[in-house]
């Protein structure tokens, strides 16, 4: 127990140095920098560093001890700002959100339906048209296979189902959801927990990670809102704060990507032992009848409302 307890605190404090400690400390400097920067004049940081440097060891284990707090308690806001800008997006409940950002998050939603139903309307055109051309003897469609992807990429843009979220990537979750509702009228955010307890390790840890790449882009994206008040006293940091922020959500869209797929395999994949695990005499892929017997099974038969909030999102230990 003792072993176990010493690596345990190991990696603990590994995590805490590599992912607030030591961005904490480059943010103090940069904030420092920024300061008494003017221009791009490096050469007057000189003499403000001879300034600030420590007389002895005692003032230099005094520096050491702020220079840690202060740096640590900037990764907590970091990892704070972080969460925020997870909740904006995935959106998930965007609909309870405070008046003003519900407003804005419904025109947004409003918009993109409008966007992915004019995209779908065109693509189904020419895929009836695409496949109307591959009738032996008929006319040529006109429409090539690069239209057809060009057509479909338009509307994957915008959301893979119609939008009901105002970003992409919580579209790009619900999706998932939206799906197993209309092929097998599974409530997945209800079914979810017993399917997570039943996985393997090997999917489950799979998950953990795609979920922690989620994490750590919010968390790249809230050092970017954080750069910002380095940007206002050095005008030439406002380029770190957009690089920022722009690789935080490439990474966010290829995180989200990754969970929603591997959430979508392990529901296929696991979905039917659970529905013997849970009694029901079931064979093969998931049906309509099977997937409501189990959404009533998980949320209770006097449910008058479904549990239809969101899938619990496993998050990994910290």
């Amino acid at each position: 127990m003792t072993g176990l307890l010493a690596e345990v605190g190991k990696k603990f404090a590994e995590r805490w140095l590599t992912l607030l400690v030591l961005p904490g400390v480059l943010y103090v400097c940069a904030v420092v920098a920024a300061y008494y920067l003017n221009g791009f004049a490096f050469g007057s940081l000189t003499g403000r560093v001879e300034a600030l440097a420590p007389r002895n060891n005692a003032s230099a284990l005094m520096y050491m001890v702020v220079l840690g707090v202060v740096a640590a308690a900037v990764g907590l806001a970091a990892s704070a700002v972080g969460s925020l800008v997870e909740r904006l997006w995935l959106a998930e409940g965007w609909y309870s959100w405070p008046r003003p950002l519900r407003g804005l998050a419904l025109r947004r939603v409003s918009a993109r339906q409008r966007r992915w139903d004019a995209a779908h309307e065109v693509e189904a055109a020419l895929r009836e048209r695409y496949l109307s051309g591959r009738i032996p003897g008929g006319p040529a469609s006109g429409v090539s296979d690069l239209d057809l992807d060009l057509a479909l990429s338009r509307v994957l843009a915008t959301a893979q189902e119609r939008p009901v979220r105002p970003t992409w990537m919580g579209d790009r979750l619900q999706a998932v959801v939206i799906r197993y509702r209309q092929e097998c009228d599974l409530d997945l955010p209800s079914v979810w927990p017993f399917l997570w307890l039943m996985l393997p390790d090997q999917a489950r840890v799979e998950i953990k990670e795609a979920r922690e790449r989620i994490t750590k882009a919010t968390m790249l994206a809230g050092w970017a809102v954080l750069y910002a008040a380095v940007a206002v006293l050095w005008w030439p940091a406002s380029v770190v704060v957009v690089g920022l922020f722009m690789a935080a959500r490439q990474r966010g869209r290829r995180a989200v990507e990754t969970y929603a797929v591997l959430v979508e395999a392990a529901t296929r994949l696991h979905a039917p032992e659970l529905a013997r695990g849970l009694g029901l005499d079931h064979d093969g892929p998931l049906d309509a009848r099977t997937g409501q017997a189990m959404t009533l099974l998980v949320q209770g038969q006097g449910h008058l409302i479904p549990l239809t909030v969101g899938w619990p999102q496993p998050r990994p230990p910290d």
